[in-house]
């Protein structure tokens, strides 16, 4: 009898999966443990594993097609085998709502317009009635409107009342005016804007007029123009950053470092380690990973930073489960380093790289994105110098590293001399923690990237 493999649920806040790429085709034999397809989840593309030995006998759904959590994406079984018939309509039920909707929209439209006629038909008043009626005009009442404006092919142009009657007393065609109202429509303050055309200010209204008064063309495009579809991934942070920035009040703050000694130690250590192999203990250092290990550092001193807010508690946690951002084309991801705090720097750094390269290749698993309590993201690679990130939920705050810059500072002699300085955001959580207990941190940071023996020891 067929088995029916599913469209595994690979986080917590996923509805729908994305195949991305077959990797056994119909027909193909496979054994349990076999990887059958790639699947984009919200949060990194993942393999999805066979469990049984057989024939893949059916393929349910192209490379591209989103899956509901749970629906079927193939079947394995004997060969020659029927496969079962599935329903996956769930893939694709909200689009099917909204066509529907829209569709139904647009009768109902339809059918207000078709009624609306009906009702101006039936109720349209006596003549004499009317003509009586706009004979009493109020003080407040304007001059006669002119008649709706029509283009040269017989279409009429969208204009309030009020435009009509400027544009004609200023002999402008609005025929030549872009509208900033609701669907094109020309507004007062269009016309107010707008030149009049040479030939309707010298009282004329001919042809030329109107062409010497056209809109000019067009700007040919340089640039191309896309329409990119929204991935699960960029669904899933654009959620989570909603999210944070509406529910999580944020604060910020910054202090500068200087970053000469940081600097100096980095050159030193990479001068010393980066031509040996990696046997005999050779690595080299980015200012990512000084910058991780002081962060995990400093909190041994401020340990209310490492809090989240848990909605009836706040829960301070035990270890430090350090995030931080990497760039990739989809979007940016926030690995996680394990209770960083009682890691070395070789050992960040090391751990950093290896997490770095999987979320490039779109590798990460769900447990190595989850589960953080403090974030840092650098943006001084692009020559940035200052910034605030949006916190990463639930944590209390998140770190933003600027870019190291010379520029002339003061010394301790009251000397100006030229600097190399640091900018550090912090952007806390303020129902988690206090201005009070970010500053501590950050006094406790900058000590420490300031004398960066002390996180060595």
């Amino acid at each position: 009898m067929a088995t029916l493999i599913d469209m595994p649920k690979l986080s917590d806040t996923m509805t729908v999966g994305t195949l991305v790429k077959w990797l056994k085709n119909e027909g193909d034999a496979v054994a349990n443990g076999d990887m059958i397809a790639e699947v984009e989840t919200d949060k990194a593309t993942m393999e999805v594993e066979c469990f049984d030995d057989g024939v893949l006998i059916k393929q349910y759904c192209k490379e591209g097609q989103e899956v509901p959590v749970g629906g079927a994406i193939a079947a394995v079984g004997e060969k020659g085998e029927e496969a079962p018939e599935v329903d996956n309509s769930d893939a694709g039920g909200d689009a099917e709502d909204e066509k529907k909707e829209d569709d139904g929209g647009d009768e109902k439209e339809a059918g207000k317009d078709d009624e609306a006629k009906s009702s101006a038909k039936e109720s349209k008043p006596d003549e004499d009635k009317v003509k009586g009626a706009s004979d009493k005009k109020s003080d407040d009442t304007p001059a006669e409107v002119p008649a709706p404006a029509t283009t040269d092919d017989g279409e009429r142009i969208k204009a309030s009342p009020v435009a009509r009657k400027i544009a004609a007393e200023k002999g402008i065609d609005l025929a030549t005016l872009k509208g900033s109202g609701p669907g094109g429509r020309i507004l007062k303050e269009d016309v107010l804007n707008a030149e009049p055309a040479p030939a309707a200010a010298e009282g004329g209204g001919s042809g030329a007029g109107k062409a010497a008064a056209a809109e000019p063309a067009k700007p040919v495009a340089t640039l191309e123009e896309l329409d990119l579809p929204v991935s699960n991934m960029r669904k899933s942070i654009a959620k989570a950053l909603v999210s944070s920035k509406s529910n999580a009040p944020h604060f910020y703050l910054q202090i500068e470092v200087d970053g000469a000694p940081l600097a100096a130690l980095r050159k030193e250590l990479n001068a010393k380690l980066a031509e040996l192999p990696k046997e005999h203990g050779g690595t080299k250092f980015t200012v990512n990973d000084l910058t991780l290990k002081a962060a995990a550092e400093a909190v041994r001193r401020v340990p209310a930073i490492n809090r989240s807010w848990e909605g009836d508690t706040i829960k301070q946690h035990a270890n430090v489960h350090l995030a931080f951002g990497v760039a990739i084309d989809d979007g940016l991801v926030t690995p996680v380093i394990r209770a960083a705090e009682t890691k070395g720097l070789r050992e960040i750094g090391a751990e950093a790289k290896v997490l770095i390269k999987k979320a490039r290749d779109k590798k990460l698993a769900p447990d190595e994105m989850s589960g953080s309590t403090l974030t840092v993201t650098n943006l001084g690679m692009f020559g940035i110098s200052d910034f605030y990130g949006i916190i990463n939920p639930n944590n209390a705050a998140i770190l933003s590293i600027g870019a190291t810059i010379k520029k002339p500072v003061v010394n301790e002699n009251d000397e100006i001399v030229i600097g190399q300085t640091m900018k550090i955001g912090l952007s806390g959580d303020h129902r988690t923690i206090d201005g009070a207990v970010g500053a501590q941190y950050l006094q406790a940071l900058k000590e420490i990237l300031e004398t960066p023996a002390l996180m060595l020891v």
